[in-house]
């Protein structure tokens, strides 16, 4: 037997249950991983608790939890090319993270890469929703280095991603956030200004030559405010506002990121020219706390749940 977080009814983060279940072997194709560690997004709680939102990505019950991982092959079928028993690896299978067995296909159809020495396994669980969010929303505004770039939600588990890619690309970064998170991130390179009302008015203040393009990253608060400010609506980009954004804002998709994106993002880790700060780690009997931590949405960085 092995272990499995399974929830059979949707809700909160109580509905979550780690329980025995059958040990998965990897057949034909396939690679069985043994999973080290499991990165939380919003939208694991999301799918627990909203069983709209589950159809949409045809999530039925009872289901799994969770999406990013890291962890080592420990078992290869046939057939397979490309990965060997011991290769440390991390990427995402839907609702099913969250256990000590990850079997995966190796044909390409799900994201699975070889993790690079150097990197932990914590940090390599975090890479694949996060990076290649943060990615893809640079990618639809076209980021440069003479821009001056708004991010709401700046703290959050993409909002780390989003604020270093944008600063190693040289632009300047101001980042919504409570005023208690401003010295993490002025540490991350952005210049941090308090969301709420009169946010417009404080982002005048903090880039006197006014703004360029804006990423939000939760609701539409900073995409209302860069469209004030006189922000054209292709350099808007909205990761939580739903298909179609206030304003004529891009919709990010995240496969708009490059097929490098992720690998890209680890060799930075690994170059020191890119951090994943860890909010908080669990070890997977505590995933109902860690999952309460992840659905309050107020950690600065990662939640990390350990096997």
């Amino acid at each position: 037997m092995s272990r499995a977080v399974i929830y059979e009814r949707y809700g909160g983060p109580e509905v979550l249950d780690l329980r025995n279940v059958p040990e998965p072997h990897a057949g034909p194709g396939e690679i069985r991983i043994r999973v080290a560690a499991v990165a939380l997004n919003p939208m694991d709680p999301a799918f627990a608790a909203m069983p709209e939102l589950a159809a949409r990505f045809n999530i039925t019950l009872p289901s799994g939890f969770g999406y990013d991982f890291a962890g080592s092959v420990d078992e290869v079928g046939e057939d397979v090319g490309g990965f060997t028993l011991g290769d440390r690896v991390y990427g995402g299978v839907m609702e099913r993270a969250a256990a000590d067995f990850v079997v995966m296909k190796t044909d390409g159809s799900e994201p699975l890469f070889h993790t690079p020495e150097g990197l932990s396994d914590e940090v390599a669980s975090t890479l694949y929703i996060a990076g290649m969010t943060a990615s893809a929303a640079l990618a639809a505004i076209n980021l440069s280095s003479e821009d001056t770039l708004l991010v709401g939600g700046a703290a959050g588990g993409v909002g780390v991603f989003v604020v270093q890619l944008a600063r190693l690309a040289g632009a300047t970064v101001i980042g919504t956030a409570s005023a208690s998170t401003f010295p993490f991130l002025s540490d991350l390179g952005a210049r941090p200004v308090a969301y709420g009302t009169g946010l417009a008015d404080r982002v005048r203040t903090s880039a006197p030559g006014g703004i360029t393009a804006a990423i939000d990253l939760f609701g539409t608060e900073t995409i209302e405010t860069a469209l004030a400010l006189g922000v054209s609506p292709d350099r808007i980009a909205a990761i939580a506002a739903g298909p179609a954004p206030p304003g004529g804002a891009r919709a990010v998709v995240a496969t708009i990121a490059g097929p490098d994106a992720v690998p890209q993002i680890a060799a930075a880790i690994v170059a020191h020219e890119l951090t994943v700060p860890i909010a908080a780690t669990f070890p997977i009997e505590q995933i109902i706390e860690a999952a309460t931590l992840q659905a309050a949405r107020h950690a600065h960085g990662k939640i990390v749940v350990t096997l």
